[in-house]
């Protein structure tokens, strides 16, 4: 085996036109090629930061509408694919030139550990380990898939399997006081990723389904910026520095830089240091840092853009846009003005949200909509953890962190805001411009907006209702988790009981009791709750889309367990 053989990858992340980005890490320093059967090339050295090495090629030169095998070189030796491993080559799929009237197909979900977990914890089957196997099977009967959209949770640092908790015994020197079960430093992280991505289906399918990613709280720790008081406690820890830096660096490297097309690669500013640097273990630990400073200035719109680095991005495909939304790194969290975006990345995601297009997808880790008795819940306790009487902002702030309530409904103002967002997009009304309504373009309502989600650890559909009907667009909630995990099954008669009208409608009341005004927009649940392991497709044709999500079965197949028609005429098809 060469010095320089390959550890993680290849990652198929973006397909752009012509073009593709394929990330892998090496064990060493090297040259890294891609050369696909149809000519296209690609060729990057490798960065090193930490004492690994990575890169990130770009091919170029790819055929439209087409699909062709490649392999890749470290050093002009072949080092995949791995001829022992029996698995179907990987692919590059391009789109047609002119593709608005090609259909897509988006898969997603959230929340996976590691295979490793379940030899303790006896969890089902992974379904992305599963959707795999049905790839590599039937592919005739399964074509690719146009990305694959992993919403959080990609790797549990706080949650970690047996093999990472004996590596971290071995660690001689961890910051004082470091949890000894959860990792800390960057070369820590680096397991995580090797421990996941390695999995023999999982590896395959990152290599011939392109992906992009957003990280949710345990990438980090659980409760990550819950709230300012939680922000100042965990940073008198003598290891969260340490923690915060690795965990936004390595994020930066194994899971962002891959979102980004080839012309945002180029002007990431990050990038381009990374890149010009002999090691860059200190741009990266600076980088980690400073962005974990700048969420301090979320509230200061100027200050904020001046210095912030946005974990948030935008793709379109055919007449599908996708729009992904950080819902945790850079949360303004001062009393009476919390927001999930700061003002600046809200102005952003406007301009992303408004266009030219026939479906918008946002993606955010977090839903939009939950089950209503929950919601009221989380309303509730924020109003109350913005009390003037310290000992009721104090038991609220407890109660927000023993129960996780910080999702969009405990940031109204942000829900509110998205609310609104979509009934203008959907009356075909010229976006919101600062203080002004019909500062910009009008553009034509689209077939449908959706919002896919995860972290809840079950699945269901939702649709959204509007007071006003001149909107026309329907806008559903489509929440798909966990992929490898499981809620414990005393919390499962809770969350169906958030559903029903009588609990939903007593939290209503006791919400309304603390002063919170009733939601501008109302939803009712479509299909669900379910609460296996599963995965889901989007699929957007023409002006129609449709959902289904697909649950494990005991010997690690997939079965649909939900069906939904969500535009374009007809009713719903039972599963």
């Amino acid at each position: 085996m060469p010095a320089a053989h390959l550890l993680i990858g290849p990652l198929l992340r973006r397909v752009v036109d012509t073009r593709a980005t394929i990330w892998v890490e090496t064990a060493a320093p090297a040259v890294v090629t891609v050369r696909t059967a149809g000519g296209a090339t690609g060729t990057a050295p490798t960065f090193s930061a930490y004492d690994h090495h990575y890169a990130l090629v770009v091919v170029e030169g790819l055929t439209p509408d087409s699909e062709t095998t490649y392999e890749v070189l470290v050093d002009d030796e072949i080092v995949w694919p791995v001829p022992s491993s029996g698995f179907p080559p990987s692919v590059i799929r391009t789109r047609a030139a002119d593709d608005r009237d090609q259909p897509v197909s988006l898969i997603f979900g959230s929340c996976r550990e590691t295979t490793q977990h379940a030899t303790t914890r006896k969890l089902p089957p992974d379904a992305l380990d599963a959707y795999a196997r049905r790839l590599m099977a039937d592919p005739e009967s399964n074509p690719l898939p146009d990305l694959l959209v992993l919403l959080g949770d990609q790797v549990y640092a706080d949650v970690t399997s047996p093999t990472v908790r004996r590596l971290l015994r071995r660690r001689r020197r961890r910051p004082k006081g470091a949890p000894a079960d959860q990792v800390v430093s960057f070369d820590e992280y680096t397991k995580l990723y090797l421990e996941s991505w390695r999995d023999p289906e999982i590896r395959w399918l990152l290599s011939t389904v392109p992906s992009v990613m957003i990280f949710d709280d345990h990438e980090i720790i659980d409760d990550w910026n819950t709230s300012a008081a939680w922000r100042a406690e965990v940073r008198e820890q003598p290891w969260w520095q340490e923690r915060i830096g690795s965990g936004l660096a390595s994020y930066w490297v194994y899971q962002h830089l891959g979102n980004l097309s080839p012309d945002e690669i180029v002007a990431d500013p990050v990038f381009a240091k990374v890149a010009a640097a002999e090691d860059a273990t200190g741009v990266l630990r600076e980088f980690g840092h400073r962005v974990d400073q700048e969420s301090d200035l979320a509230h200061d719109t100027e200050r904020w853009r001046a210095v912030q680095y946005q974990w948030s991005y935008a793709l379109d495909l055919g007449r599908t846009r996708l729009v992904m939304l950080d819902n945790r790194c850079s949360r303004v969290l001062e009393s009476n003005s919390r927001a999930m975006l700061p003002p600046g990345e809200w102005a952003w995601f406007l301009d992303q949200a408004h266009g030219v297009y026939d479906h918008l997808v946002v993606g955010a880790s977090l839903p939009w909509l939950l089950p209503q008795g929950i919601h009221h819940i989380e309303a509730w306790n924020e109003k109350l953890a913005d009390s003037r009487r310290q000992w009721v902002a104090r038991g609220a702030e407890k109660l927000r962190r023993a129960l996780d309530l910080e999702h969009w409904a405990a940031f109204r103002r942000s829900f509110e805001a998205l609310a609104e967002t979509f009934a203008r997009i959907g009356t075909g009304t010229p976006r919101q411009s600062g203080a002004r309504i019909g500062a910009g373009p009008a553009y034509a309502p689209p077939a449908s907006i959706s919002v896919l989600s995860g972290d809840v650890h079950h699945s269901y559909v939702a649709r959204a209702r509007f007071a006003d009907p001149a909107v026309v667009t329907p806008v559903h909630q489509l929440t798909c988790s966990p992929i490898h995990n499981q809620v414990p099954a005393g919390i499962r008669p809770l969350m169906r009981l958030g559903w029903s009208p009588g609990p939903a409608g007593a939290t209503r009341a006791l919400a309304r009791s603390a002063g919170v005004r009733r939601p501008g927009v109302r939803w009712r649940k479509l299909a669900g709750p379910y609460f296996g392991n599963a995965v889901a497709t989007l699929t957007h044709q023409g002006r129609g889309a449709d959902v289904v999500i697909e649950g494990t079965t005991k010997d690690g197949h997939l079965r649909p367990v939900m069906r939904r028609r969500l535009s374009g005429g007809g009713e719903p098809t039972a599963p």
